[in-house]
This record gives structure tokens, C-alpha cells and sequence, in this order.
């Protein structure tokens, strides 16, 4: 069994901190109304997707799972553009969002959900919102390898991001912790 490729949106795939003058090379300017952002009022969000990084994310030996405030909408909204199929969806609990003072020990408020919802099974996550409070966390709660890999939001997924993914997932292989 492969190992879980958590995929946070905001961040890893849409760098939402890049200049806003400045799209960063490679990606497409995207303008959604997901849910919240109905009201005709409210110009669309910009969303910026680089279309390549449906197949890097597919060419990776791991299975994929979005772990994102955009939820299912993420198939909608962010999948098609750039050429990922549907995927499982963690789902968040009501009122899961809170500041780290209201979550366990100060972590992420994802943090706890993505290590009750692993259970145990090997992971890697990228996010932009990680700190040390949450790899511990993880060392100390989840069962299995996991990898917290923070992602820049300002420059969205790198080679080099791919590169280190697929040399932790070919490191699980190699100790047979993956199978």
C-alpha cells in the first residue's frame, strides 16, 4: 500500500503570498466563487494554479488526498485546472477552525484531524501552515512515518518539493515501511 500525499490548496498550489502584481512563472490566473465567495458583490477570488503540477503530484508513488479548507471543492474548483482527477476528501469536523490557542498543545488546528484520519498509515503532508509544535505533535500521536513538508506560500510547489516527496516515499520503501 502506498503511502497518503496530503495536499493542502492555499499555499502548495495556489502561492496566495507571491507579489500580487506578479504572477509567479509557470501559472495561470484562475478567478473562482467557491462556496462563500457567492455574493455578486464580491469579486471572484484569484486562485493561481500551475497547470504541470497535476502530473508531478500523479507521477509520485503515493496516493493523493486533499487536505484543504476547500474540502470537495477542491474536485471542483481546483482539480480540473490543473489535470487531477477527483480525490478523497478529509473532512473537517464543524467548528474544526481555530486559532492555535484553542487547539491541543498549540498545534495547527488540522493537526489533530490529519492524525486521527491517517491512523496510523505512512503520510506526507504539504502545508504552509506547520511549525515544530506540529511535527512533534505527529511524532508523538500518529502511529506510522509521516512527513510534514512546508511549503512557501509565496513560491508554491518546487522541484525541489517534488524531489524531496519522492525521495522520503523511495526511503519508505527501501525500510519496507510503505507495503
Amino acid at each position: 500500500m502506498k503511502p497518503i500525499l496530503l495536499i493542502d490548496v492555499d499555499g502548495p498550489l495556489n502561492p496566495w503570498a507571491a507579489k500580487p502584481s506578479r504572477r509567479p512563472e509557470g501559472y495561470q490566473t484562475h478567478r473562482m466563487r467557491p462556496t462563500g465567495w457567492e455574493q455578486p458583490w464580491q469579486k471572484p477570488l484569484r486562485v493561481w494554479l500551475n497547470p504541470s503540477h497535476g502530473s508531478a503530484l500523479q507521477a509520485l508513488p503515493f496516493d493523493l488526498v486533499w487536505c484543504t479548507t476547500w474540502a470537495h471543492e477542491a474536485n471542483e474548483w481546483i482539480g480540473p485546472h490543473i489535470g487531477l482527477p477527483d480525490l478523497p476528501v478529509i473532512e473537517w469536523p464543524d467548528g474544526a477552525q481555530q486559532p492555535r490557542s484553542g487547539c491541543v498543545g498549540g498545534t495547527f488546528w488540522k493537526t489533530r484531524h490529519v492524525v486521527d484520519w491517517a491512523a496510523g498509515r505512512p503520510f506526507a503532508w504539504i502545508d504552509d501552515d506547520f511549525e515544530d509544535i506540529d511535527r512533534e505533535y505527529v511524532t508523538h500521536e500518529h502511529d506510522g512515518p509521516a512527513l510534514l513538508h512546508w511549503v512557501s506560500p509565496r513560491d508554491g510547489l518546487l522541484d525541489r518539493d517534488f524531489k524531496a516527496l519522492a525521495q522520503w516515499a523511495a526511503r519508505l520503501e527501501t525500510d519496507g515501511e510503505a507495503a
